[in-house]
């Protein structure tokens, strides 16, 4: 099973309108043909597809994502409006992926950039991890771990010791994906004797530069997408970025 990654295309009602580094649509459109030949067999995306949270950019993301040659589902980030996305497509709480499993947990809150997931959201993760034991990846857009960027990581998961401490009990749990910071990003966390991979997205849009303490854009990053193949064995992932911007 071959599942992509693609996060944090940020598109805007105006499909020629650039963002700080270049236009968010052409690049997801590059993007969409580099996912394709790679040939996944399912697509997630991470959150954050509207950068203008409007009706119209929602629209030309459905136009843009239909052009997958795998069936894909998103999620919302802090930038999206997850009334519009549903008016557009379903997000769904789980994928099934043969022998592994993803669930695809909601961290928006309405307002905010950072994200949360709170008592109902935990309570709903038990309940689905009790209910299968395959390798399970948790996808979500905030990142549960701090990055190394004091600007990142004060909007990342607010509750993400609650969100370990609800992970303990469930050894299936074998790694998270998010999105949010736009760079690509590899940590573990430990929960008591073993350790859960915590993997980052390249955006399709601007790259933030890593490390950095304020707000700063990787010039030269080019914009990309996570793969990663899940077999019996495990997993193995990488991070592929398009040749040119």
């Amino acid at each position: 099973m071959r599942l992509v990654q693609v996060s944090d295309s940020h598109l805007l009602a105006d499909p020629d309108a650039p963002s700080r580094t270049g236009v968010p649509f052409r690049r997801l459109e590059a993007v969409i043909e580099a996912v394709n030949a790679e040939r996944p067999d399912r697509v997630v995306i991470t959150g954050d597809i509207s950068g203008d949270e409007t009706a119209a950019s929602y629209r030309l993301a459905v136009a843009t994502f239909v052009r997958l040659t795998a069936p894909w589902s998103w999620l919302a980030g802090n930038h999206d409006v997850p009334a519009l996305m549903a008016e557009h497509r379903k997000l769904p709480e789980y994928l099934d992926l043969g022998r592994w499993r993803a669930l695809l947990l909601d961290t928006h809150v309405t307002g905010e950039a950072h994200g949360e997931l709170g008592p109902r959201r935990l309570a709903g993760l038990v309940e689905r991890l009790n209910d299968d034991d395959r390798p399970t990846l948790v996808v979500m857009h905030h990142p549960p771990l701090p990055v190394g960027s004091a600007w990142l990581d004060a909007i990342g998961l607010r509750d993400r010791q609650a969100f370990w401490q609800t992970l303990l009990p469930f050894p299936q749990v074998k790694a998270v994906l998010c999105g949010h910071i736009h760079q690509a990003f590899h940590g573990q966390q430990s929960l008591d004797d073993r350790w859960v991979e915590v993997y980052g997205c390249p955006a399709t849009s601007d790259q933030f530069l890593p490390g950095a303490e304020t707000f700063a854009l990787d010039d030269a990053a080019l914009p990309g997408f996570r793969v990663l193949d899940l077999t019996a064995r495990g997993l193995e992932t990488r991070v592929v970025r398009l040749d040119s911007a």
